[in-house]
């Protein structure tokens, strides 16, 4: 029973280690890929972007199975995030993995100290957590692509001040758009900048663009901006009390949104507090039911 175990063990970190160092050897390009990353496609209205940023772990098994696994990916989430699709999945299958081998390092260090562990409690407990780890990298996209959005959208309302000022200044749309995302720093502002050039070096409208990268991303607030800068272009209306208005119902949302989690925050932080008075309430009256009951 021991040395059964000891060679499916061993079998097991061999065949980790031999995918582990084929992943890490360095692998000549392909030509594709590495031409698309220097000439990416434009994304269209309502179409993911293809753009995918490899990472050392990444290969082309992880972008196959990719394309094969059931449901759907997080893409506009992990173009959030500028991870790479292969990145993502190479994330999932390397927990799984470890879920899968976890239970047998208890397993193993109980058969050296020569005691006898049955082979399905090891082989249970990592069916049983596998499951579990392949969702984490899930669960941990869609908490940073949501905090990457808020912080999106206090960007986006400082940007529509800024388009709002420059248009007072008798400025062009399309030029205050540009301006106010080169004033701004930080990704959000990056992202707004790449694809204002992306429509001007395509000829293309400023809102179209920005309105593709508001669909790309799931961004609403850039999809409102871009309606209301088409406003400007197709009426001629003036849309600079429109814009500071959405930028201030825009502060208040997060205003409010940031105030609900810290009253949600502060309702958390009584909970150790009852707990200790609950304990400390049994510690005093643990010796006078004790002295009752020896009566």
């Amino acid at each position: 029973m021991s040395q059964t175990v000891l060679i499916v063990c061993g079998a097991a970190v061999g065949a980790g280690a031999a995918l582990l160092a084929g992943e890490l050897l360095p692998s000549a390009p392909r030509l594709g890929p590495a031409l698309r990353r220097l000439d990416p496609p434009a994304p269209r209205p309502g179409q993911q972007s293809d753009i995918r940023r490899t990472s050392p772990l990444g290969g082309a098994w992880a972008g196959r199975l990719a394309e094969r696994m059931p449901g759907r990916l997080p893409r506009a989430d992990l173009d959030l995030l500028a991870q790479s699709t292969e990145q993502f999945v190479t994330n999932k299958v390397a927990l799984a993995l470890l879920g899968l081998l976890v239970p047998l390092v208890p397993a193993i260090g109980w058969v050296l100290m020569g005691l006898s562990v049955p082979l399905f409690l090891p082989a249970i407990a990592g069916v049983l957590l596998a499951p579990v780890l392949w969702f984490v990298p899930d669960w941990a996209v869609k908490s940073e692509a949501a905090k990457a959005r808020t912080e999106f959208a206090h960007a986006a309302a400082a940007w529509m001040d800024l388009v709002a000022t420059r248009m007072a200044s008798n400025v062009a749309a399309d030029q205050a758009l540009e301006d106010a995302a080169r004033i701004g720093q930080g990704w959000a502002f990056a992202r707004i900048q790449e694809a204002l050039l992306r429509a001007r070096t395509e000829k293309s409208s400023p809102w179209q663009a920005l309105d593709d990268l508001g669909v790309q991303l799931n961004l609403q607030v850039l999809t409102d901006v871009a309606d209301i800068m088409r406003l400007s272009s197709d009426d001629g209306a003036s849309v600079y009390d429109t814009l500071r208005n959405r930028a201030k119902s825009l502060t208040g949302e997060l205003l409010t949104a940031e105030a609900a989690r810290a009253n949600a925050d502060s309702e958390k932080l009584h909970t150790p507090a009852a707990l200790l008075a609950v304990i400390a309430m049994i510690a005093m009256a643990f010796p006078a039911v004790l002295n009752i009951f020896s009566i």
